[in-house]
Order: C-alpha cells, then structure tokens, then sequence
C-alpha cells in the first residue's frame, strides 16, 4: 500500500492492480477484507492529501482538488477495459452475441458496484462538489462506468447495424413463431437498455432514451410488419371466427410480452399497434360476418368479436346498427307469421299469442346483449330502438297505433282474471313483470291505460278478479313506469269497491230494521264518475215491477247519506239471478239485466211478440234481438215464428246454475270504439293543458319551440301528431289563455 504522500503514479499504480482484480476477477476470487480495507483508505489519503500539485483556492478543500486526476484515470480505465470485449464482439452475432453481451454486463455492473463503494469518499466530496457547480458531466462512479459503457461499447455494437437490437428482435421474431427462447437472456439484454439512459441533470430518474431510440421504436415497427403479413395471410386461407381467435391469442401473448421482458411503459404503444394491425385493418371483414355470427346463434364468436371490437374507437357502432337491424326483422318476421299471409289472422289474434311472439324476440335478444355483449350500454340501446320499433308498428297493427296497446292490455287482463291457468301456478307476478317490459316499449301508453282502466272496471264488476295482491302489484308497476297521476284513477276504482261493499251492509242493516218484506238479496256499486270509463245505457229502460221496491228504497236511502249527489243507473253492466217455478227441476238462471227484463215478462205472457217486448222493457231494438238471440240459443225462449218468442216449458240444463250473462257483440265492438273515442278525447285536454303549463312558466314562447317542447313533455305518454297541437294552440287563442305578440307573426304570449 502506497504511503499516505504518495503521488498520482504511485497511487493509481496500486489501484489498477485491484480495480483490475474488481472488474475482471470478482466472480472467481473474492477480493479479501484487507484487500479491500487497503484499497479504499488509499483513496481516501490521495483525495485528503494537500501536497498536491496545483495551487488550492482559498474556498476548495484539498479532496475537492485532488479527486479530478483519479476520477480521469478511472475513466480512461473503463474504456481500456472495453478494448479485448469488442474485439471478440465481431465474431459473434444473434444468440451467442446476446449471451456475451448478458454475461459481461454482469460482470461489469457488479464491478462497478463495487467500485461506486471503494471510490465513496471521491464521490461524497469531490464529485459532489463538481456537481453542485454546475458541471453535468461529472458523475458517481457507477454512474460513470454507465456512461463508458454505453459511449464506448454499446454505441460502437450498435453502430453496425443496430447489431445488438436486431439480434434481440430475432429472438422475439423466433418466439412469435411458437419457438422456444431463453426469455430471461432477453430480459437481461433489454434492463442493459434501460438502465444505459442517463439523465444528465439528475442521473438517478430513469431516462428512457437509449430503450426507445435503440430498441422500442424498431420493436414497435418489426411487429407491425409481422402481423400485417400474419393476419392477411392467415385471413385469405381461414375463416373470420378462426381470424377472431388468432387475433385475441396475439394480443394476449404481446400482453404477457411487456410482463415478461419489456418495459412497462411500452404496453400502451405496443398494444395500440396490435390493435391497429390485427383488428382496426380488417374492421370492414368483422363487420360483414357479423350478420352471419348473429343468424347462426354463434355465441362465443360473438363475444370475441366483441371483445376485439370494442378495443378500437368507434369499432362497435356498425355492430350496433346491424344487431338493431336484426331484431327489428326478428320481431316483424314472429309477428308476420302469427298474423298469416295476407293478415288473414288480424281480427281474430290471440293477445296472449301475440305478446308471446313479442317477448320471446324480447328475451333471446335480451340474453345476446347480456350474454355476449356484456351489457354494452350502446347494445341495450339497440335493442330497445328495435323493440319499440317492431312492438309499435308491425304486420298486425298494420296502420294503426292503437292495436299494440290493446293487444297488451288484454293479455294483462287474461292475467288478471279468475281461472286464469297463470294465477295458479305461481308465475302470475313473472307474467305481469313481462307485460311491462313490452309496457315500456309502447308509444302510445295513454292507449294502453284506458283499455286497462275499462277491462279493470269490468273485472272489478263482474268480481273476477284473480286477487286483490295481483291487481295491486301491477298498479304500483305501471305506477313506478308512468307516475302518480297515470295510475290515480285505478288507486279510485279500488276505493270505490271498498266503499260500496261498506254501503251495501249498512244499507242491509237498515232494511232489515225497517223492512221484513226484503226477499231480495241486493249488493249495490256506487262509482264516481269521473273515475269509471262507464257509460250509461243509450235508452230508457223499465224497471221490472219486481225489483221496483228495492230500487226506490236505496235511492232514499242513498239520499240522506248523501243529498245532492245524482245516482246514474248502469242498468247495461248490472246482473241477476232468477229462480225458476215453472218447471219440474228448479234452476238459478244467471242472467244481465236486460235479460231479467225479457224473461219476467213471462211471468204474467207465455209468448210474446218483439214489438211487445221492446215496449215492455224500452231496450232498443237492435240490442234487444241480441239479448234474445242468446235467450233463445240456450233454450229458454222458443222462436219459431218471426219476431215471436214463447217461454220453453221443456227447458233442460245439466247444470242447476245456468249462465246466460253471455257479451253480446254489439257490446264488445262498442268497447273498441268507446276506448278510442275517449282517448281522442283525453288527448285534446293534455296537449291544452301541457301547452298553458308550458306557457305560464315561459311566459313568451316562439311557435316551433312551444310544438317541440309539447313534444318532448308528452312522448312519455303518447307520439302528439302536430296537427293535433296546432289545433290545441288555436283552441286555446280562443279561449284566451295566450294571444299573439303584436308583430310578430309566430310568438305567443301567456295571458294571466
């Protein structure tokens, strides 16, 4: 060991020997501890020592001075030491090439390790304080052996042909081709790239540089020449569903690729150019067998495509199109062939048949969104647009836009009703929840709603309810759809039932107090009417002397509960019993009120003429043919002269209770048309009232803006036609509600 005085020769004589042994050595001989000890404090007593040449600064401390001589000798030191590795460089290439590169980068990044540790009191002080004045090039020790590397041994690889890079993209050209390689040896190769960045300001932030000029950016560019070469040699020899498989297993092998031996911040722009290649450039094909993957319920294809689609921007919208195109023609074509050629079936279409035919397009779509498609949003959307599309306008509803809605409405009301198979098994919440799916897709649910409160009421009626829970449970559904105030008249009619059972009881009570003589069995339903869709009958009608007394006595009776309300008699949806004395077995003949009408007639006639009846009763003479036909179908009144009816007295029934009560067509054809005039009607007051409710609140409005804004209020309920709100907005300039602005020829103004 050189003494504490020694110069620069002598020094650094003594240093090269154990540098020496560091760089080259390490990995067979461990440098022992005195070795070591010796080495370092000779550093330290050249950079302590002041008896150096050169004058000291008044500010400088001697170690700051003195370390410029060894920190260059180091230097020079590690280029010399890249001499013999370049050499045998030359005659290496490829994998032998990546092996000597690896192996001596690991020799040299641990020497130099070592060295960083040995030089420590050069690197505290003197470079430090070189630093610190701004020289850049000045740098720790392993820092520095970097810095030599990458300027004399690296570059100069480098230089002849991207050497270096170009045999570690063969390797990973020989992986892609399903060769096994030694991954490790790559990863070690490509760190070497990464750690040889320097930032010269500030050496310990990684600096990318030398990884993506030197590497990433040829990375980048050789795989997108192999897959464009791949994926169009491989699409001209294969299908479009092989094509999906390839594609999805590249891009998760060039994912695994950045796990493996890549650096992290290569994902994006490796991923990006995979996307591009393999997916982006053969879009139009994708699209094009996507119809194809659809007719053929090609489930995990569909998914794939999905999942490679969505990769890239704007990759799912034609997806999107075409899948709305499909069920559309779905549910047309479930539709058309229900309804027969040439609409031979529209008349006479099961409702339940046709909401059937509806969900199940509903429903098998429904999965695909889900199922393939993960519940895309955009998907969902398509599905609903189709939907509302082919549930409104299809080859039964022809023109019109009202047949849906009561199609649907009636199936609800099969639901809804006694001895409905549904109601017993169990499913009868599951089928309501399935109305209201095709519920949702309605335009016209205004439409819906009134065959809905017209069917309910006749349930309520005639008491054929499956149940209470049921109707409740569909009310709150329609009710959470539409709101309060679609749903208010339904909460009334239910009202309306409980009243009138309590007003029944306590009007027994009262009879049975004050009349012994009550052999009638009477139930009463008072229905307030603007809550009923109910009309009374188009005709007068003469009480039967029979039921006279009681009739009389509820009015009184109704009265002092309730003086100054007007009872309307509903004699056309009323109902009776009659028992028969008139013939050997005894029989309770159910029967309308019209009905009980005709036969008591027969109490005091065996045979009477139509002209005497219609006189007898006041129905008119078209509806009471019909009530009589039914009478005489089931051989309770005999017609064998025109327009003459006798009382049957060999009637038979196998039944003691006979049902007569039968709908009569005149009844079921007004109820189409009674439904729809109401509706029209309804219509014209919730476009005036939407137009002054917008009114009031803008005070001013132009012409156009008012009809679009009545527009978007409304559609939730109902598609408003134009001409209708034009109409609303004259009726309502002449009930003065608005009036036009003076000069100008299209602006209302809301008059308060």
């Amino acid at each position: 060991m050189p003494p504490k005085t020694a110069d620069l020769d002598a020094t650094w004589t003594y240093l090269n020997s154990g540098v020496d042994h560091i760089m080259n050595n390490l990995a067979d001989t461990d440098l022992s501890f005195t070795g070591y000890t010796s080495l370092y404090t000779t550093v330290y007593n050249y950079c302590t020592s002041t008896k150096m040449h050169g004058r000291l600064d008044g500010n400088r401390s001697g170690a700051n001075l003195v370390g410029s001589d060894l920190y260059n000798k180091l230097s020079e030191y590690f280029i010399l030491h890249f001499r013999g590795m370049l050499k045998k460089t030359e005659s290496l290439s490829d994998v032998d090439l990546l092996r000597y590169y690896a192996s001596e980068w690991d020799r040299y990044t641990t020497g130099a390790n070592y060295l960083n540790r040995l030089f420590t009191y050069l690197n505290r002080y003197w470079v430090k304080r070189e630093r610190d004045e701004g020289k850049k090039n000045v740098f720790q020790v392993y820092t520095l052996a970097l810095s030599q590397w990458k300027e004399h041994f690296f570059m100069h690889i480098q230089k002849d042909n991207s050497k270096l890079a170009a045999a570690t993209l063969r390797l990973i050209a020989q992986q892609r081709n399903g060769e096994t390689i030694d991954q490790g040896l790559v990863k070690k190769v490509v760190d070497s790239f990464v750690s040889l960045g320097l930032d010269n300001a500030d050496p310990n932030k990684e600096c990318l540089d030398i990884y993506k000029d030197q590497f990433e950016a040829p990375f980048i560019l050789a795989t997108e020449q192999y897959y464009k070469k791949e994926s169009e040699t491989f699409l001209a020899e294969n299908s479009v569903p092989d094509y999906l498989k390839k594609a999805e297993e590249r891009l998760r092998e060039e994912e695994n690729r950045v796990e493996r031996y890549l650096h992290t911040k290569t994902r994006k722009e490796l991923i990006s150019k995979c996307e591009n290649v393999l997916i982006r450039e053969h879009g139009e094909l994708m699209w094009e067998s996507f119809q194809n993957l659809l007719d053929f319920d090609q489930d995990e294809d569909l998914q794939r495509m999905y999942a490679l689609l969505s990769r890239i921007p704007d990759g799912l919208e034609p997806l999107r199109k075409k899948f709305e195109g499909h069920v559309k023609q779905a549910g047309l074509a479930a539709i058309s062939k229900l309804v027969g050629a040439a609409g031979a079936n529209v008349d006479s279409l099961d409702p339940k048949a046709y909401v059937d035919a509806l969900l199940e397009v509903h429903q098998k779509n429904s999965e695909i969104v889900n199922r393939s498609f993960k519940g895309e949003a955009g998907f969902a959307a398509s599905l609903d647009k189709a939907c509302r599309e082919f549930v409104n306008r299809n080859a039964a509803t022809g023109s019109s836009s009202t047949k849906s809605p009561e199609l649907i409405a009636k199936h609800a009301d099969m639901l809804l009703r006694k001895n409905n198979k549904m109601a017993e098994e169990d499913d009868l919440e599951g089928a309501l929840n399935r109305v209201m799916i095709l519920f949702k897709y309605l335009e016209d649910k205004d439409v819906f709603q009134t065959f809905y409160t017209t069917k309910l009421s006749k349930r309520l009626i005639h008491g054929v309810s499956a149940s209470d829970e049921s109707e409740a449970s569909m009310i709150s559904k329609l009710k959470e759809a539409c709101g309060f105030e679609y749903t208010n008249k339904l909460q009334r009619m239910f009202t309306d039932m409980s009243l009138s059972k309590d007003l029944t009881d306590s009007f027994k009570d009262r009879m049975s107090q004050n009349h012994d003589d009550m052999d009638i069995t009477f139930s009463i339903m008072v229905l307030g009417t603007n809550f009923w869709p109910l009309n009374p009958p188009p005709h007068d009608f003469v009480i039967p002397v029979e039921i006279l007394p009681t009739y009389d006595r509820f009015q009184k009776y109704y009265q002092t509960k309730h003086s100054g309300r007007k009872l309307t008699w509903l004699w056309n949806y009323s109902k009776n019993e009659l028992r028969t004395n008139y013939l050997n077995q005894k029989y309770i003949l159910m029967t309308s009120s019209y009905q009980m009408a005709v036969l008591l007639q027969y109490n005091q006639n065996d045979t009477m003429s139509l002209d005497e009846l219609v006189a007898a009763t006041a129905i008119s003479k078209d509806i009471l043919v019909q009530v009589l036909a039914v009478l005489v179908k089931a051989k309770v009144l005999i017609n064998d002269e025109a327009d003459q009816y006798d009382l049957n007295p060999n009637f038979k029934s196998k039944k003691i209770r006979v049902n007569l009560n039968l709908p009569i067509k005149a009844e079921v054809k007004a109820e189409s048309a009674d439904v729809l005039k109401a509706v029209d009607e309804d219509r014209k007051y919730v476009i005036q009232a939407t137009i002054v409710r917008i009114m009031k609140a803008r005070k001013t409005m132009k012409n156009q803006a008012l009809i679009q804004e009545v527009i978007s209020q409304i559609s939730q309920r109902f598609a408003p036609k134009i001409p209708d709100i034009k109409k609303a907005i004259e009726t309502l300039l002449e009930k003065e509600y608005m009036e036009r602005v003076d000069g100008s020829k299209d602006t209302f103004a809301y008059i308060a």
